[in-house]
């Protein structure tokens, strides 16, 4: 079964990263408030990138993957600029070993 892993902007310029076997069905669902306490505190929202697999449980570890990411991050894979993901991912590993 197919799969997608989406992510949405809300009205709050925050970020929802999810995935699902239905994407038209599951955005409609956020759209009415449905599901994740984050979304009916923010509508409305935006789908503004999504990528699809063949099976669902790819796109399932994919979102994981991308909820762990930081927000410039998640805006170069929006953006269509991969090539910056390794030197993001750098930076925000030294950013939180400063923190500890």
């Amino acid at each position: 079964m197919k799969g997608w892993m989406y992510i949405l902007l809300y009205s709050d310029d925050s970020y929802y990263t999810g995935s699902t076997n239905n994407l038209q069905r599951r955005i409609l669902q956020h759209q009415k408030g449905e599901g994740a306490n984050h979304t009916c505190k923010r509508l409305p929202l935006k789908l503004i990138y999504y990528e699809e697999y063949e099976q669902v449980y790819f796109a399932f570890y994919r979102e994981k993957q991308i909820q762990g990411w930081s927000r410039k991050k998640k805006e170069a894979l929006i953006n269509g600029v991969p090539e910056l993901l390794p030197k993001l991912a750098i930076a925000y590993r030294d950013v939180r070993n400063n923190l500890d």
